[in-house]
């Protein structure tokens, strides 16, 4: 099922379509402000696991997950002075930060190391359906792992449509993967380069 929504001013029916689905167990494709990506309630083990076997993806790599503001990401996350500087200046925007995971967070989206990679992209579909959910949403891009990310969100209905319960459709995205980037114990490390900027590292 594809679903369209405004990018510009989401309709409350259809969000509303979209996180009842997610707390039925849904699994869903959606927009970001980078590229599509295909996630589920944080909570939601059996769709973390639906999600390994479409992207043909290894298990033990961990998924990153969309928050909906700061003082969610504290819930998840340890954050520190730093890191709290840091994010609060470049998000909501195109960059994944890797932070330590509190307890709360389920070891089907952390490292050995119980790391997790925290978004917040700028993008009103994700972050409304992140809000009226009321928990992080599981994100990875919407490929199989090392092929080429879908733009075109009728595509990911025509290839995936059997295997997803739900595609948003917010337009078409031709952006590249977020920045990752690791803020643990305090030290800045580039982790993959993509659409974010990296400059302003080298002036703090």
């Amino acid at each position: 099922m594809i679903v369209s929504i405004n990018p510009d001013n989401p309709q409350a029916r259809r969000i509303n379509q979209v996180v009842g689905c997610l707390n039925k167990g849904g699994v869903i494709a959606y927009p970001t402000d980078t590229i599509y990506g295909v996630g589920c309630d944080i909570f939601n083990k059996k769709g973390i696991k639906k999600i390994h076997q479409i992207k043909q993806r290894d298990p033990r790599k961990p998924f990153s997950f969309i928050c909906s503001d700061l003082s969610e990401i504290s819930q998840y996350a340890q954050v520190s002075n730093l890191a709290f500087k840091i994010i609060k200046r470049h998000l909501p925007g195109p960059y994944t930060f890797v932070l330590d995971a509190t307890r709360i967070v389920p070891d089907l989206v952390t490292t050995k190391q119980r790391t997790v990679g925290i978004r917040i992209p700028d993008n009103n579909i994700v972050s409304e359906i992140v809000r009226q959910l009321g928990h992080p949403l599981v994100t990875t891009s919407a490929n199989v792992s090392g092929d080429e990310t879908y733009q075109d969100p009728s595509y990911i209905e025509q290839d995936w449509g059997n295997m997803l319960d739900m595609v948003v459709d917010g337009g078409l995205l031709y952006g590249d993967p977020s920045t990752v980037i690791s803020l643990c114990n305090d030290q800045i490390e580039v982790l993959r380069q993509g659409c974010g900027a990296t400059d302003w590292i080298h002036q703090l």
